[in-house]
């Protein structure tokens, strides 16, 4: 992909709490009829494509791992798995928790990656051969620390030589920095979605957040502007904005 993508001055536009984003998801749904799974797969879509553009030579010719989670955010992930390996990218898939657990949409982005035989792994502890990882472990709902699982993922992903690309927020970061920064990706690239959220532009989250970018998961100007937002027209020409300081 040689597309170039546009520039906006971050500050130029509102950025959003954990609260706001919220509110925009539900209005989404509730006032516009969007539904989740038609913003999961822009979301999905948009993030495929950001890769496609900063590494499309390692990306036609190598390998790439998706870490996923089992909420909305990991749902994204499973979309651009899907959406890169049918461009032809070798793509494997390594899951936060037990497949079986996922419910609902996300459950059926999974659904839709075995039919197509995707390598799929819960995770083992080790990590599968790759040159680019895809971070959609966490969203921005996280309060508070990863334990666990998770914290092993965002572990073994900062331990790679390899670029990584976080989905929305480093999987680890409390978007309203509520809590100091223990625990997170250290992301080469990040496509936040919709609006920034507030907390990529604090001074500690730098180190985390690499190069940030600006999805479209098709939010209606208007509905900014009801909630006091103002209406920002953010792609007008295309559907990935590199945002900068």
């Amino acid at each position: 992909m040689t597309d170039r993508i546009p520039v906006l001055e971050a500050s130029s536009i509102p950025a959003v709490t954990r609260e706001q984003m919220r509110e925009v998801d539900r209005l989404m749904i509730e006032e516009y009829g969007i539904q989740l799974i038609q913003m999961m797969e822009n979301a999905g879509l948009q993030l495929a494509r950001l890769v496609r553009h900063l590494f499309d030579s390692a990306v036609q010719d190598g390998r790439v791992l998706v870490l996923a989670g089992r909420g909305n955010n990991g749902g994204g992930g499973l979309v651009a798995a899907r959406r890169l390996a049918a461009w032809g990218s070798a793509v494997s898939v390594v899951l936060a928790d037990d497949p079986e657990t996922f419910e609902g949409v996300p459950a059926h982005q999974l659904g839709i990656l075995r039919q197509m035989a995707l390598p799929l792994e819960q995770w083992n502890g080790d990590m599968p051969e790759h040159d680019i990882i895809l971070d959609a472990l966490i969203g921005y709902g996280l309060r508070g620390t990863p334990r666990g699982v998770a914290s092993d993922l965002i572990a073994a992903a900062n331990e790679s030589t390899a670029p990584v690309v976080s989905l929305d927020v480093p999987s680890g970061m409390d978007v309203d920095m509520d809590t100091a920064l223990e625990v997170a990706v250290r992301a080469t690239a990040t496509l936040t979605l919709a609006l920034p959220k507030a907390g990529l532009f604090r001074p500690e989250a730098r180190p985390y957040v690499g190069a940030l970018y600006l999805g479209d998961i098709s939010v209606p100007p208007a509905l900014y502007e009801r909630m006091g937002l103002g209406s920002p027209q953010l792609f007008a020409d295309g559907q990935l904005v590199e945002l900068t300081s």
